[in-house]
C-alpha cells in the first residue's frame, strides 16, 4: 500500500478551526456518551420493564433476550409504500431479523419515522413542512431509541430530511453503534433532460398534461430513489464517505441480490460492533474530521445545496460548530470531480457504473483532501476500505474490490483530480449588502453566472409563475421571492420555478432567483441565490428590495448586492408582511413550535436547540 497523502493545507486548517470553535460543546457531548456507555441497557430494567420489551418476541428471541450476552439491535426505519426511495424497505425487518438471529442477536423495530415526498409536495402547502419533518423524524427517532434496550441501531432512511433526521436524532444516543442501511436508486428511466424539457415545454404550453404526466411517469417509474443527484442521493454520498455506510453501499439498485447481501452485511456487522472494543458508536465516528469529509465530498460531487443547511444541523448535534465559512474555504481546494444531473447529463447509476464513491473517494484520498484516519462503521483501515466497490463472487459471496486509482470507467462522468470538471467545487457563499446565500454553481454555465438586472419582486412562488404566463418575465430579470425563510413559511423549496426561468433563460435573457427560500437538491442551470439569511421576516435586508431596483449577483466574485444608493438603502423599510390566507398552509398550527423558533439558516434551521443541543 502506497503511502497516503500528506493532508490538504487548508483542510487541515479548517479541520483544526471548527475542533477549537467545538472544544467546549464537544467535550459535553462527549462526557454524556461516557455516562450512557456500558453494558447492555436492558438488564438495568425492572422485570416488568423487560417482560414489556419482548412481550411479542418469538420463544428464541425472548430467551436471547432474557440472557446478558446476545445484542439487542433496534431497528429504526422510514418505511412506506407511497415514496418510491423508501418502499423497498417493506422487505427489510424480515431481512434484518434473519441476520441478526444468524450474527448471534435479536432484532426489533424500535420505531418508525415519518417520510415526506418533496416530489408529491413540490410547489403546493405540503411543502411548508418539509424542512420541519426533519426535526420531527430526529425527535421520533429519539423516541424510538428511549426505551433503553438496545445495544445497537441500523437506521433505514434514504430522503431528502429523512437522512438528516435519522443522523440527529441517533446522535442523541451516540453512545450506540449505529449504521445506516440504504436501499438504492431505481432503475434508469426516461433521461433526466428529457424529463426537464418537457417540463419547459409544459411551462410554455407547448405540450399538454397528458404528455407531462408520460415524462414524468417516464423519469419515476420504479422502486427506489429518484436518480438525479438532488438531495436524496447527496445524503448516500453523505453517509458513505463519513463513514456510516458499509463501503461502496450507496448506489446498487433495490431488490437485487446484490443490495440483499449488503443490507446482511450491514445487519451481521452493527452485531459485531456491539461486543465491547470491537466497534466505534456513532458519537464518535461523527467528530470534525468525518464532517469535513462530509463537506469535501459534498462539493467535490456538485451535492444538494439543502447539505448547507443538514451538514451544520448534524454537526451541532454531536457538540460541533460548523458555518458557511467552512464550506466556502474548502470548496475553494476541492475540486468538482463529478457530472450527474443536473450538473451533467448522467445520473446515478451512470456514476455508479463509472466508479462511483469508490473511485471518488480513491481520488480524494490520493490528493490529500480527505482525513483518512477516521472511525467508520467498516472497523480497522479508516476511509481507506471506502476505495472498495462491492460485488457477488460466483459463490454468490460478497466481496470488494479496489477502485482503480488513474482512470474512471467514464471520464464525461467522473473526473481525476489531475483533470477535473472544474478547479473548485461545487457550491460558494455569496455576501453582500442583500445578506448572505449559497449558489450551487456546478450546474451552472459559467456565462450564467454573473447575472445584472432589474429585480421583481414577489411574496410567493404562486405570483412569479403568474407572471410568467402573462409574460412580464419577457426581459433582464433578477426575480426575487421573500418571505420563504423557516420563521415564514417553513422554508418551502421553489424549484417549481426551475422550468418557467430556464425558458426565460433559453430565450437569451440575463435571469436569476434570489430568495430566502430553498431551492431542489435538483438546483438547476439558473444561477440561485438561496437560504439568502438574515430573512426577511426576522428583518433581513432582502426586504428592502423594490420592482426595478437593479441587483448583481456574482457567482464568481461571490458578492449579492443592490446597486442601490447606499443612503437610500439603509432608509428603506421593510415591506408590509403578505397576508395570510385561511385556506393555505395545511399544518401551519401544528408547525407553529418550528416557524416561531427555528434558527437561522447558516446554523441549520433546526428548533433542536430547544432541547439544549
Amino acid at each position: 500500500m502506497s503511502k497516503p497523502a500528506t493532508l490538504n493545507s487548508v483542510v487541515a486548517r479548517v479541520t483544526e478551526r471548527i475542533a477549537e470553535r467545538s472544544r467546549d460543546r464537544r467535550a459535553a457531548y462527549l462526557a454524556r456518551l461516557e455516562s450512557a456507555g456500558g453494558k447492555p441497557r436492558r438488564h438495568r430494567l425492572g422485570c416488568a420493564n423487560l417482560a414489556h420489551a419482548f412481550a411479542a418476541c418469538g420463544a428464541n428471541d425472548k430467551a436471547a433476550l432474557r440472557g446478558e450476552t446476545q445484542p439487542s439491535i433496534g431497528i429504526v426505519t422510514a418505511y412506506n409504500d407511497m415514496l418510491s426511495a423508501h418502499q423497498p424497505y417493506e422487505r427489510y425487518p424480515a431481512l434484518i431479523r434473519e441476520s441478526v438471529r444468524a450474527a448471534g442477536g435479536v432484532a426489533q423495530v424500535a420505531g418508525g419515522v415519518p417520510a415526506m415526498c418533496d416530489g408529491v409536495t413540490q410547489g403546493y402547502e405540503g411543502m411548508e413542512l418539509s424542512l420541519f419533518s426533519r426535526d420531527v423524524i430526529a425527535l421520533a427517532t429519539g423516541v424510538a431509541l428511549s426505551h433503553a434496550t438496545f445495544d445497537g441501531v441500523l437506521c433505514l432512511g434514504i430522503c431528502d430530511k429523512i437522512v438528516p433526521g435519522l443522523v440527529i436524532g441517533s446522535l442523541a444516543f451516540g453512545h450506540l453503534p449505529t449504521i445506516f442501511v440504504p436501499a438504492g436508486p431505481m432503475p434508469s428511466g426516461l433521461s433526466n433532460a428529457d424529463k426537464a424539457k418537457a417540463r419547459q415545454l409544459y411551462a410554455q404550453g407547448k405540450v399538454g398534461r397528458e404528455e407531462l404526466l408520460d415524462a414524468e411517469s417516464q423519469s419515476y417509474h420504479a422502486p427506489g430513489t429518484c436518480t438525479f443527484y438532488g438531495t436524496a442521493n447527496t445524503n448516500q454520498m453523505l453517509m458513505e464517505i463519513m463513514g456510516l455506510h458499509l463501503p461502496g453501499a450507496s448506489f446498487v439498485n433495490p431488490n437485487t441480490p446484490l443490495r440483499d447481501a449488503l443490507t446482511d452485511a450491514a445487519a451481521r456487522r452493527v452485531v459485531a460492533m456491539t461486543a465491547p472494543g470491537a466497534g466505534t458508536p456513532i458519537g464518535r465516528i461523527v467528530d470534525e474530521r468525518a464532517l469535513v469529509n462530509g463537506i469535501v465530498g459534498l462539493l467535490a460531487t456538485g451535492g444538494s445545496t439543502n447539505h448547507t443547511l443538514h451538514i451544520p444541523a448534524i454537526a451541532a448535534a454531536a457538540g460541533i460548530e460548523l458555518n458557511w465559512e467552512d464550506f466556502s474555504e474548502l470548496s475553494a481546494v476541492v475540486p468538482l470531480l463529478a457530472r450527474v444531473y443536473p450538473n451533467g447529463s448522467a445520473d446515478v447509476n451512470r456514476f455508479h457504473q463509472a466508479g462511483g464513491m469508490p473511485f471518488v473517494i480513491g481520488q480524494l484520498i490520493d490528493a490529500g483532501l480527505v482525513h483518512t484516519d477516521i472511525a467508520t462503521v467498516w472497523g480497522d483501515g479508516g476511509l481507506e476500505p471506502y476505495r472498495g466497490m462491492p460485488d457477488l463472487d460466483e459463490g454468490g459471496a460478497l466481496t470488494w474490490t479496489r477502485a482503480a486509482t488513474d482512470r474512471s470507467g467514464d471520464p464525461t462522468v467522473v473526473a481525476t483530480t489531475a483533470a477535473p470538471f472544474a478547479a473548485e467545487g461545487g457550491l460558494r457563499v455569496l455576501t453582500g449588502n442583500l445578506g448572505r446565500g449559497v449558489i450551487k454553481t456546478s450546474a451552472v454555465k459559467p456565462e450564467h453566472r454573473v447575472v445584472e438586472a432589474p429585480a421583481r419582486v414577489f411574496d410567493n412562488q404562486e405570483a412569479v409563475q403568474a407572471a410568467f404566463r402573462a409574460g412580464e418575465l419577457d426581459r433582464d430579470v433578477i426575480v426575487v421571492v421573500r418571505y420563504q425563510g423557516p420563521g415564514a413559511n417553513g422554508m418551502p423549496e421553489l424549484h417549481k420555478l426551475t422550468p418557467p426561468l430556464g425558458v426565460l433563460q433559453d430565450k437569451g435573457f440575463k435571469v436569476a432567483l434570489v430568495t430566502d427560500g430553498r431551492m431542489s437538491g435538483a438546483s438547476g442551470k439558473v444561477p440561485a441565490a438561496i437560504h439568502v439569511t438574515p430573512e426577511v421576516k426576522g428583518g433581513g435586508p432582502l426586504g428592502r428590495v423594490r420592482d426595478g431596483d437593479v441587483l448583481r449577483l456574482d457567482a464568481e466574485a461571490g458578492t449579492l448586492d443592490a446597486l442601490v444608493d447606499a443612503a437610500e438603502w439603509e432608509n428603506r423599510g421593510a415591506p408590509p408582511p403578505p397576508s395570510e390566507d385561511a385556506s393555505h398552509g395545511c399544518g401551519r398550527e401544528l408547525f407553529s413550535l418550528f416557524r416561531n423558533n427555528a434558527g437561522p439558516a447558516e446554523s441549520g434551521a433546526s428548533v433542536l436547540n430547544l432541547l439544549g443541543r
